[in-house]
């Protein structure tokens, strides 16, 4: 497959084009991955109600008793219906950022840094919450925050 990435001053927002001779499952399936990438927003529910859930606001995403949530600045919890491993494909890798098997979080929304533990980091947020940085995940992060 060949890829081009042409400059164009005169759009205002990206687009994107696939021109493939046949139409076969990977060229629909990346088109769909396409389609599906992060828009800035992303459904989550309380109760019966959806909402549409902006990206920039979002604290962390985590798993807890096998459901997915999502926690705002405010501090609110919305329930996802998707799981943590198709968030992290869809949100933007420069801001957010895996740091356990259970949790992603927004760089952008990290105040505080505590290094002294031995092997991990504890992260403080913009909501006040602390979270953990696991073990496998450190590198990872110090190479994210520029550590």
């Amino acid at each position: 497959m060949k890829v081009e990435i042409r400059k164009n001053p005169a759009r205002e927002e990206p687009a994107v084009i696939i021109e493939t001779p046949v139409l076969t499952v990977q060229v629909e399936e990346l088109a769909r991955r396409l389609e599906e990438m992060d828009d800035g927003t992303i459904p989550g529910w309380r109760g019966e109600r959806a909402f549409l859930l902006e990206t920039a606001r979002l604290v962390c995403l985590y798993a807890q008793d096998k459901g997915v949530y999502a926690r705002d600045e405010r501090g609110e919890v919305y329930t996802l219906r998707l799981r943590l491993y198709e968030l992290e494909e869809r949100l933007d890798s420069r801001s957010f950022v895996r740091i356990s098997h259970s949790e992603i979080i927004q760089l952008k929304k990290v105040t505080a840094l505590d290094l002294k533990l031995s092997g991990t980091i504890r992260m403080t947020l913009a909501d006040g919450s602390e979270c953990f940085v696991s073990r496998r995940y450190v590198k990872k992060i110090k190479q994210a925050l520029g550590l």
